[in-house]
Parts: C-alpha cells; structure tokens; sequence
C-alpha cells in the first residue's frame, strides 16, 4: 500500500492544540496500514485572506501554490478542525479558498476534485466538534472531494490523550482505523 499519499494537517496551529494530537495520532495510525503520510503545518504556509481584488492584481500567492502543488501530490487527505462557534476556523477555510483558485495549469477546486479525505476533530465540549465536521464536510464536497463517512470526533478533548499526546480510548482509535480502511478502498 505504499503507492497511497495522505497529507495530513490540522486547522489549528496553537502550539499544544488538541486536533495537532489527533492529527499526528491519525498519521500514525495511517502509517501502520502502509500509507506514507506528509505532514503539514499550515503555520508555514502563510496566506492572506481570500481577497478577489489582491488574486487579480497580484496572481495566486507562491505558499497557495505550494499549497495546491502538495495536495495534488497525494491521494488522501487527512484534517482534524477544532470547533469555533459550531464551524471550522477561518485558517482552514481560507487555506480551502486559495488551494481552490484555478492557475494556468489547473482548473478550480482540481486540487480536491474526486480526493478522498477524512475528516476529525476534537474538542473539550461532550460533541467533539462534530457540528464543525458537518460545515467542513459539506465545503469539501462542495470542492469535489470524495469525504468518508461521518468524520470522527473526539469530545471531552482535554480528557482524551495521555501525557505523550496518544488517544486513550481504544473505541476512538477503532473508529479512526475504520476511517482509515475506507479512505484506502476509495483510492483503489
């Protein structure tokens, strides 16, 4: 199973988020099963807010081509969303506006067109994110992508992971390795 890709990244970069944990566990887990995973930070891919005016008078910017470039050199996406207000936090979104633009050599939203993703989130409240995961599943398939499932959240998120950063509960990690099962039959 090594010919399948998966990007890895979560839409939070604070420095001890809980979905940066549920991130690399997903990885981890992926990387078990055969997968080979990039992981990316969005902190190093700095974007400016979606602004029409500022692609036209200035083009895509070069970390949203890095960006699209990356997404199109793997089969899988992997996102963790931590839950702002019952949605996805603006970083991500803005990250999914600009990788969405078409370039000279791509058309929009190519990047995620027919890419299978799955989705996670963790969050302190009892719902894990769960609404956020129902907003970011509707933006990828409005994007084209291919979104397993329900997504897996993980309530209670401060409770969750040990002192290492590892999921405890071993019904969670079976969920997120059911996810990971069918992610890889869809790139098949």
């Amino acid at each position: 199973m090594s010919d399948i890709k998966a990007l890895a990244f979560s839409g939070s970069t604070r420095k001890d988020s809980w979905n940066g944990k549920l991130i690399n566990e997903v990885a981890h887990l992926a990387e078990e099963k055969g997968i080979t995973v990039t992981r990316l930070h969005l902190n190093d891919y700095p974007l400016p807010i979606y602004n029409g005016d500022l692609e036209e008078r200035d083009g895509l910017p070069t970390t949203a081509i890095e960006l699209q470039n990356l997404f199109n050199a793997h089969n899988i996406l992997l996102i963790a969303t931590p839950e702002y207000n019952g949605f996805f936090p603006a970083l991500l979104k803005n990250t999914l506006d600009w990788t969405s633009r078409p370039t000279d050599t791509q058309g929009a939203s190519a990047s995620f067109t027919g890419k299978p993703v799955g989705l996670f989130a963790a969050s302190p409240g009892r719902l894990g994110g769960i609404r956020a995961l129902g907003h970011l599943r509707s933006q990828m398939a409005d994007l084209g992508a291919i979104v397993s499932g329900t997504g897996v959240s993980v309530g209670e998120a401060h409770n969750a992971f040990d002192a290492n950063g590892k999921l405890t509960s071993e019904p969670l990690i079976d969920m997120i390795d059911s996810q990971l099962a069918a992610l890889m039959t869809q790139t098949a």
